[in-house]
């Protein structure tokens, strides 16, 4: 079964249990400022900060949920709406991960849903630095999807590789680390490294199935892939969210 169309049914399914279908209550999105998403940060290059991305934001009663996309666009339905979403649409992705956060931090079933600020991004980089260490000891990494604050804590103490798709980072040098092209490198890239940290946001972009299937450990990070990685049983870090 494909994916999209495994967590559609998932989650029918709770929201049938939950008896949420019953009611006409609304999901609303909206897209982020810089600032609304993140806050003020020490570091200028983060891929919210040149446009490159959007933070969706979606609402459920009061629960917030949240999803990075390159392809931005507001809502204003019914549950129903959202789970019968064709979700070949990448802008339709987003609007279906953020509201599937918001009901399952509404149904107390997941957490951290609200991306950090300020500079929890950067206290999160050193996060992964001592959690990874404390796990694994000294290996290689694959990062996928270029985070600063990660990369350039990780690569003072790991063997680290990053893969990217904005043409504008690809084969640049991002502290002391070639960007490699996501699509012509990843499966050189996973070959090569003993671990994953994959960004959230390949569940709204469609990349992600390719690292679901791995024999070796896959991490993945950000407050995107919260409800999925709940549905599907997926390791995930996420250190300073709300």
């Amino acid at each position: 079964m494909d994916l999209y169309t495994d967590l559609q049914n998932r989650f029918k399914k709770i929201v049938s249990d939950s008896n949420l279908d019953k009611e006409g209550i609304f999901v609303t999105t909206s897209a982020l400022t810089p600032e609304e998403a993140i806050g003020i940060t020490s570091r200028k290059d983060y891929p919210l900060l040149n446009g490159k991305e959007v933070l969706i934001n979606a609402e459920f009663k009061g629960a917030i949920g949240q999803a990075f996309t390159d392809a931005p666009t507001v809502f204003r339905g019914n549950i129903q709406d959202i789970i019968n979403m064709d979700l070949s649409d990448n802008r339709n992705k987003a609007l279906f991960i953020a509201s599937l956060n918001a009901v399952l931090k509404y149904l107390g079933l997941i957490s951290n849903t609200v991306h950090c600020k300020n500079q929890e991004p950067e206290l999160c980089g050193s996060e992964f630095v001592k959690n990874l260490k404390e796990k694994f000891g000294n290996v290689n990494i694959g990062l996928v999807g270029f985070q600063p604050a990660i990369l350039d804590n990780i690569r003072k103490h790991f063997s680290v590789r990053v893969l990217d798709l904005d043409d504008n980072n690809i084969g640049k040098i991002k502290y002391d680390t070639m960007v490699e092209d996501s699509r012509e490198k990843a499966h050189d890239v996973m070959n090569w490294a003993d671990l994953l940290l994959v960004t959230g946001s390949t569940v709204t972009n469609g990349t992600i199935t390719q690292f679901l299937s791995l024999d070796k450990p896959v991490f993945f990070f950000g407050t995107t892939i919260a409800g999925a990685a709940y549905l599907k049983d997926l390791e995930r870090l996420c250190f300073y969210s709300a």
